[in-house]
């Protein structure tokens, strides 16, 4: 009876066995989510500071260029070792009163270049604040496509379709542009496409 009774209790457990609903089966894994940097959009880049000798130097220079006085602007420029405003090697200032005559205002183009973001760029181990941002870039790097929708819009406001087209037959930025290095020498000021390079 014992046996008997082993043997009921045994087919009884098998048959509750496989009666028995089955476990669910696992669920399938989730699919791996993008990384972060492909979902999120592209930062910004980190915005520029400029060393106490540089922003001394441009304090200086929009003295000068708020004053409206070519001649100081030029005097400025004058003291600055190896500056450049024309390509043609011309006194600084009889250029820039060229310019004036033809309706090109230095003063009130350098004022608008600093009211933009300056770039950074190392030039033969020495750091110069560039502005606008974009003239700090290289060429290749210039190429609409490579920027952002709003570097793309200020590129073409800043230098129109002939200097984009310039930019893509590989010259570097074209347009109206100065420095000032790290140390507070004004390099350059240059007028691009409005002037004489």
């Amino acid at each position: 009876m014992r046996c008997v009774s082993f043997t009921l209790a045994a087919f009884t457990a098998l048959l509750l066995a496989a009666c028995a609903p089955e476990e669910p089966a696992a669920k399938p894994a989730a699919p791996p989510m993008p990384s972060e940097s492909l979902t999120r959009p592209p930062q910004a880049p980190e915005p520029v500071t400029l060393t106490a000798d540089a922003e001394a130097m441009k304090a200086a220079i929009l003295r000068e260029a708020e004053r409206g006085a070519l001649r100081s602007l030029a005097r400025l420029a004058d003291q600055q070792e190896g500056f450049i405003s024309n390509a043609g090697g011309r006194n600084h200032f009889e250029f820039w009163d060229l310019l004036r005559r033809t309706g090109v205002d230095p003063n009130r183009k350098i004022r608008d270049l600093f009211e933009g973001p300056p770039g950074k760029r190392e030039i033969d181990g020495e750091v110069w604040f560039v502005w606008p941002d974009l003239a700090a870039k290289d060429a290749r790097d210039l190429i609409p496509e490579k920027l952002t929708f709003v570097e793309r819009r200020r590129l073409r406001e800043l230098i129109g379709e002939d200097g984009i087209d310039r930019i893509r037959a590989g010259e570097g930025y074209p347009g109206m542009r100065t420095a000032i290095s790290a140390e507070g020498r004004w390099v350059y000021f240059v007028l691009g496409q409005d002037g004489e390079e």
